[in-house]
């Protein structure tokens, strides 16, 4: 069975990332992008993140650029970016593809494992996957749902 150790990422900064490193966190991965009307959302992922962080939550933002092409071209930017207007502290990654044959293999998994309205594929930025503290996919939110709606979802895994 695939879980969230399973996998390795590029930091944003261009370290290799494996994400077993997180197993016994719960985990929320979420695609952003840094020029989309939902980018407000870094505010609440970031309260999540410091409210949470010392019970155990890890939030993961990866950067995509698929959707309208709303992400710098450099990830240097896209970090500078989100630590300067959202004071963003949680991990963040290189940029990644998160639908189509060069998705990212965690994004692979995660629409597998969690089908969406569109069958697996991601709609736009912003989709929210939640993982438990076994590395297990066990929820999948819409890019319109705020983070603060899914924080009691999060304690129960906590």
């Amino acid at each position: 069975m695939t879980r969230l150790p399973d996998f390795e990422a590029k930091t944003i900064t261009g370290a290799d990332q494996r994400l077993a490193d997180y197993l016994g966190q719960v985990v929320l991965v979420v695609n952003t992008a840094s020029k989309c009307g939902l980018t407000p959302q870094f505010e609440g992922l970031e309260k999540l993140y410091g409210d949470l962080r010392e019970d155990g939550l890890v939030v993961l933002g990866f950067p995509c650029d698929q959707f309208a092409n709303q992400e710098f071209a450099d990830d240097a930017e896209t970090a500078d970016f989100c630590q300067r207007n959202y004071g963003v502290s949680f991990p963040m990654f290189a940029k990644v593809d998160v639908n189509g044959s060069g998705s990212h293999p965690l994004f692979a998994w995660l629409r597998a494992e969690q089908g969406g309205v569109l069958g697996d594929a991601i709609k736009w930025n912003f989709t929210k996957f939640l993982i438990n503290r076994d590395g297990k996919a066990v929820a999948r939110y819409a890019p319109t749902v705020p983070p603060e709606e899914i924080k009691e979802d999060i304690r129960a895994l906590l």
